[in-house]
């Protein structure tokens, strides 16, 4: 499922950056799990609340959201990023 950062509400937001990338922005709430750490991290993930997946532009997310997707998770992928964010506002 793709989101929008307009209906972010109350979701669990999961950045899955590399590191050296959070130094350009990050989201203020997030959590930093880079997509390749995923899969050791899950139990650090909350189970009762939607999550969402962020990256630069989707493609991350959307690996992520298939991780979260086939562990059981409510998971869904914040449509284009970073780069769409300045569109909408923080959350």
């Amino acid at each position: 499922m793709v989101r929008h950062w307009s209906t972010v509400g109350g979701a669990f937001l999961l950045d899955v950056r590399e590191p050296v990338e959070l130094t350009v922005g990050q989201v203020p709430g997030a959590v930093d799990i880079p997509v390749g750490q995923l899969r050791s991290s899950l139990t650090e993930l909350p189970r009762d609340r939607a999550t969402h997946a962020i990256c630069r532009s989707g493609q991350r997310a959307y690996t992520a959201t298939r991780t979260l997707l086939q562990n059981d998770f409510n998971a869904s992928v914040l449509s284009a990023g970073m780069l769409s964010r300045v569109l909408w506002p923080a959350p």
